[in-house]
């Protein structure tokens, strides 16, 4: 990868893709609110701070996202359910992305391998749900695998050597996950690494497709 841009890039695993591209001799751009006032839940704001670059870039990885957005820790149950908790995990962890994807699907390259990568989630997979709860992440998250899904079926007639993918992580240790002992966790800086490993090896015919961190398939 020559050139890259990382949309998120002041949070544990944005920034610690940001340090894995550089240490990869990667030229890389970062945005985010805190230091660029990129607020990706509002089109404006989406539209102009990307309106600003000149491409092309031969990754762009939107590393956005949040457990919660007006609680302090997901729904365990259908009495914790609310509209203003399922609107706001919906535009940070669904429509932002897709608005990034609709505003910087120019910096692209038209002709070669690129990629465009989301930060998912294995709870967002409706086949795996096993235990139930936390009803606005696991929905905001499939719902943006759908967007990347559909979304790759049309970029692939315009771009036919681009990749778009939905990632999972694994649990990586940011303030996010900091209270949610029991889980095995990894540092951002491995996380990131593992990530990018994923991109590396992944062929044009995966676009579309929904990936852990080893690479291996998520069902929808």
């Amino acid at each position: 990868m020559e050139r890259a841009l990382v949309i998120g890039a002041s949070g544990g695993i944005g920034r610690a893709l940001v340090g894995e591209l550089e240490s990869r001799d990667t030229q890389v751009t970062g945005l985010s609110r805190s230091g660029d006032g990129l607020d990706v839940t509002d089109e404006a704001s989406v539209e102009q701070s990307l309106g600003a670059l000149d491409g092309p870039f031969d990754l762009i990885f939107v590393a956005t996202g949040a457990l919660t957005s007006t609680r302090e820790a997901p729904e365990k149950s259908l009495g914790d359910l609310g509209a203003e908790e399922l609107s706001g995990q919906f535009a940070l962890n669904a429509i932002g992305p897709a608005l990034v994807l609709k505003h910087a699907r120019r910096l692209l390259p038209r002709d070669g391998r690129s990629v465009f990568a989301v930060l998912s989630a294995r709870v967002g997979s409706i086949g795996d749900n096993r235990m139930g709860g936390w009803y606005s992440y696991r929905t905001s998250k499939a719902a943006l695998n759908a967007l990347m899904h559909g979304a790759a079926v049309e970029l692939r007639r315009s771009k036919k050597d681009a990749i778009l993918v939905c990632l999972h992580p694994g649990t990586v240790a940011t303030t996010f996950t900091e209270d949610y002992p029991g889980h095995d966790k990894v540092s951002p800086e491995t996380a990131a690494e593992n990530l990018l490993d994923v991109i590396v090896g992944l062929e044009t015919s995966q676009s579309g497709g929904f990936y852990d961190y080893a690479g291996t398939e998520i069902v929808w």
